[in-house]
C-alpha cells in the first residue's frame, strides 16, 4: 500500500508539474484589452499621462498657434488597444472568457514576414499620417480648402505646353478637385485618350484647357503632371503625442483641432470619446479593436462615443451600460453629432 501511494502521489505531481508547464507555455496568439485613452483637448506628460500645469515636461496635446484658441469644459477622448504579443495558455483561456479582451491569433497582428519592430514602425508611420490628414480635414472643415497646385510637367506628358508648374488645378470635367485623392479619382473616371476639360487658376485667373490623357506605365490615364497640395492657413499646427501607434485617433484628432479654434464648446461639458480614421476628405474609416476601445472609454468616464459606421456591426453585444454609441461616417456626421448632443435630438446609433 506505501508503494501504492507513493506511486499516486508521484503522479499526481508530475501530472501538476505537467499542467503547470503546459498553462505557462505561450502560445501563437495576442491578447487584446482596453488600452488608455487620452482627452486631446488637454495635456501629457512625457510618459502619456494626463497633467494640468503646462511645462516642459507637460504639453498640450493639441498645440496651435498663429490664432485665438478656446478651451472646453468637457473632453474628447481618444482611444487605443493593448497588445500582449506573449500569451500563456491560461491566459489565453481566460482572456476568450473575458467580456473586455480578446484573444486572436498573432499572425493577424504581427505578420509572419514582419518582426514586432517593423510592425510598431509602421504604426508610427500611420499615426504621424493620420495627424497629418487630420489636421488637413480639420482645416478644410474651417473653411480652409486644399489646393492641388501642378509642381512640374514633363515635355513628354499629356499637360506639355497646357499647364505649367504653379497652376491650381480646380476642376476636372467641372467637378471639383478637393484633394489629391480627388483628382485621381476623377482622372481614373474615364480610360486613357479621353479628353478631359481641365479647370486652372494662373496667376490669380480662371481658365479651362481640354487635355487627351496618356496611360502610365501601370495603364491607368495620366494627365502627365506632378502635383503638390497646399492649404492657405494662420495656423501651425503640431500634435504631441508619443508611445502610440496607428492611425485610428485621426478623427478624434480632427475634432480637437476644429474645438480649439472654434469659440463654441463642442463637448457641451461632457466626456466624449471615439476612433475611426479619417482621410483628407474628411472620410471616417474603420478600425481594429472596437469591443476593447468601448470599454476603455466607459472607464475612463465617456457617455458617448463617436464609432465609424463601418464598426458598428461589431459593436454589437459589446457596449458597456451607461455608453451610447454614435454612428459616423464623416466629419461632418461627427460634429452634426456633437452638436445635437444637447437637445437630445435622435442620432444615428450602432
Amino acid at each position: 500500500m506505501r508503494r501504492r501511494g507513493l506511486t499516486v502521489m508521484l503522479g499526481f505531481a508530475i501530472t501538476l508539474v505537467l499542467a503547470v508547464l503546459a498553462g505557462t507555455a505561450e502560445v501563437p496568439y495576442v491578447e487584446l484589452s482596453p488600452g488608455p485613452t487620452v482627452n486631446t483637448l488637454g495635456a501629457v506628460d512625457g510618459s502619456g499621462q494626463a497633467c494640468t500645469e503646462l511645462s516642459d515636461s507637460c504639453q498640450e496635446v493639441i498645440q496651435i498657434t498663429g490664432g485665438e484658441t478656446s478651451a472646453s469644459k468637457g473632453q474628447l477622448r481618444m482611444t487605443t488597444v493593448s497588445v500582449s504579443s506573449s500569451v500563456s495558455l491560461l491566459e489565453a483561456i481566460k482572456g476568450w472568457f473575458s467580456d473586455e479582451d480578446a484573444v486572436v491569433p498573432r499572425t493577424l497582428i504581427y505578420p509572419e514576414d514582419k518582426d514586432e519592430k517593423q510592425v510598431e514602425e509602421e504604426n508610427r508611420q500611420e499615426f504621424e499620417a493620420s495627424q497629418t490628414s487630420a489636421e488637413t480635414a480639420a482645416l478644410r472643415y474651417l473653411g480652409f480648402p486644399v489646393k492641388v497646385a501642378v509642381s512640374e510637367v514633363p515635355a513628354d506628358g499629356a499637360s506639355a505646353g497646357k499647364l505649367q508648374a504653379g497652376d491650381i488645378v480646380e476642376t476636372v470635367d467641372g467637378v471639383e478637385v478637393s484633394s489629391v485623392q480627388k483628382l485621381l479619382q476623377l482622372v481614373t473616371e474615364k480610360p486613357a485618350g479621353a479628353v478631359r476639360q481641365v479647370g486652372y487658376t494662373r496667376d490669380g485667373v480662371k481658365s479651362t484647357v481640354d487635355i487627351t490623357t496618356k496611360a502610365g506605365q501601370d495603364g491607368n490615364p495620366k494627365l502627365g503632371i506632378s502635383i503638390k497640395t497646399t492649404q492657405p492657413n494662420p495656423y501651425q499646427l503640431k500634435i504631441k503625442l508619443d508611445k502610440i501607434g496607428g492611425p485610428s485617433a485621426g478623427m478624434m484628432f480632427a475634432l480637437g483641432i476644429i474645438d480649439k479654434i472654434k469659440a463654441e464648446d463642442l463637448t457641451h461639458g461632457m466626456v466624449i470619446a471615439g476612433t475611426g480614421t479619417i482621410d483628407d476628405e474628411g472620410r471616417v474609416g474603420p478600425i481594429g479593436g472596437i469591443a476593447q476601445k468601448l470599454h476603455g472609454a466607459r472607464a475612463a468616464g465617456a457617455t458617448v462615443f463617436l464609432a465609424p459606421a463601418a464598426n458598428c456591426a461589431e459593436t454589437v453585444g459589446n457596449v458597456p451600460d451607461g455608453l451610447r454609441v454614435v454612428k459616423v461616417s464623416t466629419l461632418d456626421d461627427a460634429m452634426a453629432a456633437l452638436a445635437a448632443l444637447p437637445s437630445g435630438a435622435p442620432l444615428p446609433s450602432c
